[in-house]
């Protein structure tokens, strides 16, 4: 299958897996997909990253973190699209829950959440939001 938007499709496949109470999800392997998982894992909302190789084709394993019954992951969403990209510069990071979710920003030094960004006093694209 191929999809016109990589990491929108990942971050439902995701979003899917916790809603059907899976442990694990499986998709295509990116170097951009492994780096936003990895953002994932480190920020609480993944348990583990990763990347299996099944007939010479590369696949992120990515395995889901609950609390009890409850997902870590409640709610995500796509803010910039290949249709319409979405900057901030450092000033502009938004806050996702006054600063209980994060989003996750593409910034010159690799993915970020908007925590870290704003540390750094660096801007670029608005990927999503995660709470």
């Amino acid at each position: 299958m191929v999809t016109t938007d990589p990491i929108s499709d990942m971050l439902a496949r995701i979003h899917n897996g916790y809603m059907a109470g899976k442990k694990a999800v499986v998709l295509p392997w990116s170097k951009v997909k492994e780096s936003l998982a990895n953002v994932l894992a480190q920020n609480h909302y993944l348990s583990k990253v990763e990347t299996t190789t099944d007939d010479g084709k590369k696949n992120l394993q990515l395995e889901l973190k609950y609390n009890g019954k409850i997902a870590a992951m409640q709610s995500v969403k796509r803010i910039s699209k290949p249709s319409v990209r979405v900057y901030a510069n450092k000033h502009q990071l938004p806050k996702v829950l006054g600063g209980m979710g994060i989003a996750i920003i593409s910034t010159p030094q690799g993915l970020l959440t908007d925590k870290e960004a704003r540390k750094k006093g660096l801007g670029g694209e608005v990927i999503c939001e995660v709470s």
